[in-house]
């Protein structure tokens, strides 16, 4: 179906059922996740129709599907994002040759060795730390980690959404729980298995010869992709206001007093106390008017989330980045790094509104970073992964992304194993693979290449649509899951 002009009779009927779906032929959304987002956005403050983006799919322990973007007039839906805010992704160029699978190996074993899981309790920061993570986000891990400038250019934002406004530092002091303080000054920077991933690549194709400079990739350099969580501090939050689906038993005993304390122990009146019980303490999660002190409440809780997975994610930059110089050689850079769930504050057809994406990552188009030492020239870049066992791109802003609401999906996973099951994609003609290591086992095992059939349709599709325009494509050779 795709995305049509503005005045057709398709617009017409994503205005009735408040959703704009970016699907194709043999890319056809989940019928039944789409009545989950509908029936979710029906009767909210839309700034725009909901957007469903490709690799759109609902799991049953999240209220929403994934890969959608939800903008709204004056208030904050939590619901519409994940409880943990800012996980993410990011991609390091290297100046190496391809290395052989023993320095591959001990890459990963200091890494596993780095990072173990089970995650222990080492404490990586001090309490007055958290505070300056969730204050001053990707700077203060610059400093702390000794990351250069230059990289810190290539984060999101610059790694930092503001807090000034919202009461600066001394009210983030003053807003962290002791208990969510104490909690995030462990397991910071960790990776961890699931769906999250450290991937040794090469540089297969190059579609855009002059972003590609710009962004310092070329063709046969070895990149290092990885995705990770934003850390325990985001979830801690993100708990605090509002019941989800996924609730742990330990978590549900913290924030049975952890939660009274933060809501109620700030009430100032009687009625006060009664509306955030209402808001924050029902199944019903209802939402938050962003200019109410709830809503500046909550606002700041998801810019410290923010600034907190930026911190996060950068250490783990400076580990990575020292375990491939120590293992490979050579040196490293930071091409980008992107967040997945997030909440931001920004422009919708001319006006302000409040955008909650859902493992999708904002589109920043050059326009909007004309000081940017480099992204002014490119757009932020977009980094679209399939699986291990396929390629993944590099791609910039296209010329329409406002019809995606500035939003595109952070990755191809569920449309890659799709089309497997479907028979849709087969193996590999050239008999490639990946060397995949796990937490689970000492040794790692040769995983076949799918061919590009699932994540070449993805990318196509946004392609055509001008929501993004392809640079490169990464090929993966090892990998950490």
């Amino acid at each position: 179906m795709g995305v049509v002009t503005r005045g057709s009779a398709r617009v017409g009927r994503e205005a009735e059922s408040g959703v704009r779906v970016i699907e194709g032929p043999g890319l056809q959304a989940d019928r039944a996740a789409l009545q989950v987002l509908r029936d979710g956005v029906r009767g909210a403050d839309l700034a725009a129709p909901a957007v469903a983006l490709p690799d759109f799919h609902h799991k049953g322990d999240k209220e929403m599907p994934s890969s959608i973007a939800v903008a709204t007039r004056g208030t904050i839906q939590p619901l519409y994002t994940s409880a943990s805010l800012n996980c993410g992704m990011a991609l390091i160029a290297t100046d190496v040759d391809r290395p052989g699978d023993e320095a591959v190996a001990e890459f990963y074993r200091r890494f596993r060795e780095r990072y173990p899981y089970p995650p222990t309790s080492r404490r990586d920061l001090t309490a007055a730390e958290v505070v300056r993570c969730a204050a001053e986000g990707a700077a203060f891990a610059a400093e702390r980690f000794g990351v250069d400038r230059q990289d810190v250019d290539r984060v999101e934002v610059g790694g930092r959404v503001e807090v000034g406004h919202l009461g600066g530092a001394d009210r983030v002091r003053r807003e962290l729980p002791w208990s969510v303080q104490q909690l995030s000054r462990i397991r910071f920077g960790t990776i961890g298995p699931g769906n999250h991933f450290v991937e040794l690549q090469e540089v297969a194709d190059v579609f855009d010869a002059d972003a590609a400079a710009a962004l310092g990739l070329a063709l046969g350099q070895v990149t290092v992709q990885y995705h990770g969580g934003g850390g325990s501090l985001p979830g801690e939050l993100g708990l605090l206001f509002g019941r989800r689906k996924r609730y742990p038993w330990p978590v549900r005993m913290q924030m049975a007093v952890q939660k009274p304390l933060y809501h109620f122990g700030r009430a100032r009146s009687i009625a006060e106390l009664r509306r955030r019980r209402a808001l924050f303490f029902s199944d019903a999660a209802p939402p938050v008017e962003r200019r109410s002190a709830e809503g500046e409440q909550l606002a700041l809780a998801s810019a410290m989330a923010m600034n907190y997975g930026y911190a996060f994610r950068l250490s783990t930059y400076a580990s990575v980045r020292g375990l491939l110089g120590e293992c490979f050689g050579g040196r490293s850079r930071l091409v980008v790094d992107t967040s997945h769930n997030s909440i931001y504050e920004e422009t919708v057809a001319g006006e302000r509104a409040i955008v909650h994406r859902h493992n999708a990552c904002r589109i920043f188009p050059a326009s909007e970073l004309p000081d940017h030492p480099v992204f002014a020239g490119t757009g932020q870049p977009l980094l679209l992964p399939g699986t291990g066992r396929t390629s993944s791109y590099v791609c910039i802003p296209g010329d329409h992304p406002e019809r995606a609401l500035n939003s595109v999906c952070h990755g191809a996973g569920s449309v890659v194993g799709e089309f497997a099951r479907r028979g849709m994609s087969k193996e590999s003609p050239a008999g490639r693979s990946t060397l995949r290591f796990t937490y689970r086992k000492e040794s790692p095992e040769h995983v076949p290449h799918l061919d590009d059939a699932g994540i070449d349709s993805v990318v196509e599709l946004l392609r055509d649509r001008g929501i993004v325009r392809p640079v490169a494509r990464l090929r993966p050779f090892a990998g950490l899951t």
